[in-house]
């Protein structure tokens, strides 16, 4: 990709069949996991029907997880000792903070409830002390509950389903959600209908993606440094 090129990161693109068997993609990480040139593993999700995702995730050596989506890597999320974060979640604390650093004692409603987004974004907020409040698709009185929040992280999937009667005027709105509608690209937020009443508000595209895509670069350029000794 160009933001490889541009920092000067070595990037290899694998594009397996969609017949590709479980056997054949455990096997293809494996070889990964032994070139001591490659230091971060990626897998593009969904993955076809028939292969299991947990066990393509839990094949890819935690020190070469740069999405953070090994169980032991979770698992350091929970304790808060991660050495790689869930690149969205990442993305979306650091645009929090570029507005408001001072996330302490903030309401933070998360809508979604995801192991890509909604959790590890909750445990990040709750790691700056913030109230944290995850709602999904069973959630009761959801309006309300977003009304409440000085922050709010939307991932759910659902074009435009989040309007300006469900925030708080001056919240911050994090819009993660990715729907293609006609060749679109189109957030879960309603932008125009938002962006008078709250206080910032991240455009869907051109936000968390983009974000997205650096924090993982910056997640390898971590693991390079910690598998090669290298002090930061």
């Amino acid at each position: 990709s160009k933001e490889a090129e541009i920092l000067g990161i070595y990037l290899e693109h694998y594009k397996m069949p969609y017949e590709t068997t479980e056997e054949e993609l455990l096997l293809a990480i494996k070889r990964l996991n032994e070139r001591r040139d490659i230091n971060g593993i990626v897998i593009e999700l969904p993955l076809p029907q028939g292969i299991n995702k947990n066990l393509a995730l839990e094949a890819i050596s935690p020190e070469k997880d740069v999405d953070g989506f090994h169980p032991i890597n979770m698992g350091r999320l929970l304790e808060g000792t991660a050495k790689f974060v869930p690149a969205t979640a990442q993305s979306v604390l650091e645009a929090i903070k570029s507005v408001n650093p001072y996330i302490e004692g903030k309401n933070a409603v998360i809508i979604g409830r995801s192991n890509i987004v909604g959790k590890p974004t909750a445990l990040l907020l709750l790691q700056e002390n913030a109230t944290v409040t995850i709602c999904h698709s069973r959630t009761k009185n959801l309006q309300s509950i977003s009304q409440t929040a000085d922050i709010l992280v939307v991932s759910t999937g659902r074009p435009h389903m989040i309007d300006k009667s469900y925030i708080k005027r001056g919240a911050i709105v994090i819009d993660v959600g990715i729907t293609k509608i006609n060749g679109k690209i189109i957030g879960d937020v309603d932008f125009d209908d938002v962006k008078d009443v709250a206080g910032w508000i991240t455009p869907v595209p051109g936000g968390i993606g983009i974000l997205t895509t650096l924090m993982l670069f910056k997640n390898t350029i971590k693991a390079a440094k910690i598998q090669n000794r290298i002090s930061f």
